[in-house]
């Protein structure tokens, strides 16, 4: 599956001027608020037409404005799945879920419902009506009702945003099922760092309605400049869960090189992870230290010493392979007289990683 996209649109507050390229797995559309995400996918779905430009999926033209083509939305075999649920009231689960077969073209593959329920764990809600559910449980039944109507594409609109940090915890696992297990490319808007550095495969930066960044996850939410403020800058490392130690709940991930103690957090060895590492929480020292509570001393070359303009620095580490960021104030950098080619440890609290 290939997604190109090239789309130019005037608003009110603002000007869109964006495109990008995806393959399978999940592309991301990553940005602050007021990015341009949300208006794109909507290009994408067919809910807006762009002043100029032209989408297509796999050499079908589905958008050109030069050439005044543009396909209906509903006939782009899209599903789309927004921040709210959007559950019909007077509808049991199983009814909602049914519905959306309505929507699935003559001759298209279907999937059956007893797939779909067993994905997503609503058994048991099946009954119920949307007023009885969780705002987590009422997201699984729309995505349910969004892949039974046989997508060809599966567009997600920040479907997190709106529930609290239990629900999210509730829904995410259910989402790496969708990307491991069901074979749909999916277009994911977000503005969060944890929730794209965990599903994304491809991220896509925006930023006042332009593209700043696109590449893989891992090497995109590594730089300092795909952080939507400063505060969220860190890397991603990819790696696979080694061992597990159920005493203190602790997991060891592998990576290139290294080797992080991580919080378990029902990790099965032999699982690949990614594992965040927020610039903050790392600290730098010239001398291995000795004595420290903190579990994960990695030994590192600096690639770069980069300066922000407000009194901190981004130190880029090479840990045999694997880059990490660490930031430090200007004034600990010129004590400690950090440059390129320097060899430092780099030190990480394990309670500060998200595995």
């Amino acid at each position: 599956m290939t997604l190109v996209v090239q789309a130019k649109h005037r608003f009110d507050e603002f000007s869109l001027d964006a495109g990008f390229t995806s393959e399978r797995g999940i592309t991301a559309l990553f940005g602050r608020s007021g990015s341009g995400k949300t208006s794109m996918i909507r290009m994408i779905a067919g809910l807006t037409r762009p002043d100029e430009g032209k989408i297509s999926l796999d050499g079908e033209t589905l958008t050109d404005t030069a050439k005044r083509v543009f396909v209906a939305k509903h006939r782009r075999r899209f599903g789309y799945v927004f921040q709210e649920a959007r559950l019909f009231p007077h509808l049991t689960v199983r009814q909602n879920l049914t519905y959306g077969r309505w929507f699935a073209p003559k001759g298209a593959p279907r999937e059956s419902l007893e797939r779909i329920v067993g994905l997503l764990d609503i058994e048991k809600l099946l009954g119920r009506g949307p007023q009885h559910l969780s705002g987590g449980e009422k997201q699984r039944v729309a995505i349910g009702r969004a892949l039974l109507s046989s997508p060809r594409l599966l567009l997600m609109d920040e479907p997190l945003a709106a529930l609290d940090e239990a629900r999210k915890a509730e829904v995410m696992p259910f989402l790496e099922r969708l990307r491991d297990e069901m074979d749909i490319p999916i277009v994911y808007v977000s503005h969060s760092v944890a929730e794209v550095a965990r599903l994304a495969d491809q991220v896509v930066v925006m930023q006042d309605g332009r593209v700043k960044a696109v590449g893989a996850a891992t090497e995109v939410l590594s730089l300092p400049a795909a952080s939507l403020d400063r505060r969220e800058a860190g890397a991603v490392l990819q790696g696979w869960v080694e061992a597990v130690d159920n005493r203190h709940r602790l997991a060891t991930v592998a990576m290139a090189a290294v080797r992080l103690r991580v919080p378990d957090a029902g990790l099965a060895p032999g699982k690949m992870v990614r594992v965040r590492i927020p610039s903050r929480d790392v600290m730098l020292a010239t001398e291995r230290p000795r004595g420290l509570s903190a579990l994960n001393v990695l030994d590192g070359t600096v690639l770069a010493v980069t300066s922000s303009g407000d009194a901190t620095v981004d130190v880029t580490i090479d840990c045999g392979g694997d880059a990490i960021l660490s930031r430090i104030t200007s004034f600990s950098a010129e004590r400690m007289a950090l440059q390129a080619g320097m060899p430092v440890f780099a030190i990480i609290k394990t309670v500060a990683l998200e595995p």
